[in-house]
């Protein structure tokens, strides 16, 4: 059964004013979600599957309040966002991580790599303690070459490496709920199983995991139960293997037919 105390999400709506000529017609403004509802419970994943502007990064910011929505309700361990103070909800995303997509702009360039794990810890717990053990142990985990530990991030890194300093530095908290954005994107087929291992493991001892990706197939891998986004939209749900053995709506088989195959 769900445990909604994680993670509730009721007709959640995102309208970005203006108007954009390339984008979905000519209208005045564009609607970025609608009527988006689903929950994620304690130890459980859930993917968000979508291509290029279909809402999914929206999504993911519009559970933390880093956009606001139009219209719905998000809740996050039984607690509407809308309602917190400033400090509640500064309090309820300590207890959340958060992989972006690009890791080049979410990494600070001028630390370390173990420095810039390092400073969620800091900013939160202060300098010392169990911060740079454990540091360490999540960049071992992770399979991030001992010798890059003490390399400046701007200059010493490929994107797949990068990748893996911020998913180092978005569990070092141990956050109760991750919200992934395309987290493998930049790894090659070896290390993107070793990514996924590591944040499995953190879901069977009980995190609960948002993961947004355009790959049907990663989907199944990462989580039994998926949604899928169109134009803002959820067009089909349910358990993925169910989805990639019998979908039923003309996009997720579009999805499917863009897989590449031997």
């Amino acid at each position: 059964m769900i445990d909604a105390k994680y993670l509730d999400v009721k007709n959640l709506s995102v309208h970005f004013k203006g108007r954009f000529r390339i984008f979905r017609g000519h209208g005045e403004g564009v609607w970025a979600l609608k009527s988006v509802s689903f929950s994620v419970g304690r130890g459980e994943t859930l993917s968000v599957v979508g291509e290029s502007g279909s809402g999914k990064t929206t999504l993911l910011r519009s559970l933390l309040g880093l956009v606001t929505s139009t219209d719905g309700n998000v809740e996050l361990w039984g607690r509407a966002i809308g309602t917190m103070s400033a400090d509640e909800l500064l309090a309820a995303r300590r207890r959340c991580g958060y992989i972006i997509q690009d890791p080049y702009s979410s990494l600070p360039p001028t630390l370390t790599v173990l420095g810039a794990v390092l400073e969620p810890w800091n900013v939160v717990h202060g300098r010392g303690g169990h911060g740079v053990a454990k540091a360490k142990a999540l960049l071992s985990e992770l399979k991030l070459p001992e010798e890059l530990w003490g390399a400046r991030v701007r200059y010493s890194l490929s994107g797949g490496q990068r990748q893996r300093v911020a998913v180092a530095r978005a569990l070092i908290l141990a956050p109760e709920l991750l919200l992934c954005d395309e987290p493998t994107a930049m790894q090659d087929v070896s290390t993107r199983g070793e990514v996924l291992d590591v944040l499995n493991r953190r879901v069977r001892s009980g995190m609960s995991m948002v993961l947004v990706t355009h790959d049907l197939l990663l989907a199944r891998h990462a989580a039994s139960r998926a949604i899928v986004l169109y134009k803002g939209e959820i067009v089909e749900s349910g358990d993925t293997s169910e989805l990639l053995e019998r979908p039923t709506h003309s996009y997720t088989r579009a999805l499917l037919a863009a897989l590449p195959k031997l």
